[in-house]
């Protein structure tokens, strides 16, 4: 008999990040069977970055703080996070993010994902 609901625990997901990023990136969508929406968790070591900048075609995403500080690079813009802070971030803004000296925790939550995805990335965006 098919549910109307599905659990997970990021604890069992794969870890998706690059293998040499000094993080683990962790999505849910596909252990869930979403249709609209997808949750992440992105957890940084201290002071590590994310390797590239991404933006997307249609996708909004919320960002939300669980544990740590750090900030984000939103175009040429530096905010900064602090726990329980909560970031939304339209489709077609750069973004990336970067922990403080005690690591960044990170949920994600972004909407339906277009077929053949939308996601498009730039290699060096935290030039300095």
């Amino acid at each position: 008999m098919a549910t109307d609901w599905t659990k997970t625990s990021f604890h069992r997901l794969k870890d998706k990040s690059p293998s040499d990023a000094p993080m683990q990136w962790k999505m849910a969508r596909d252990a869930l069977g979403t249709r609209e929406l997808g949750v992440s968790r992105f957890t940084y070591e201290p002071a590590a970055r994310m390797p590239f900048g991404h933006r997307h075609r249609e996708q909004e995403e919320v960002y939300v703080v669980v544990g740590g500080a750090g900030h984000a690079k939103l175009d040429d813009e530096i905010v900064e996070l602090a726990t329980w802070d909560v970031l939304r971030v339209s489709p077609h803004v750069w973004r990336s993010f970067a922990a403080g000296p005690e690591g960044l925790d990170l949920l994600c939550v972004g909407g339906r994902r277009p077929a053949g995805g939308d996601t498009e990335r730039a290699p060096g965006f935290w030039a300095d």
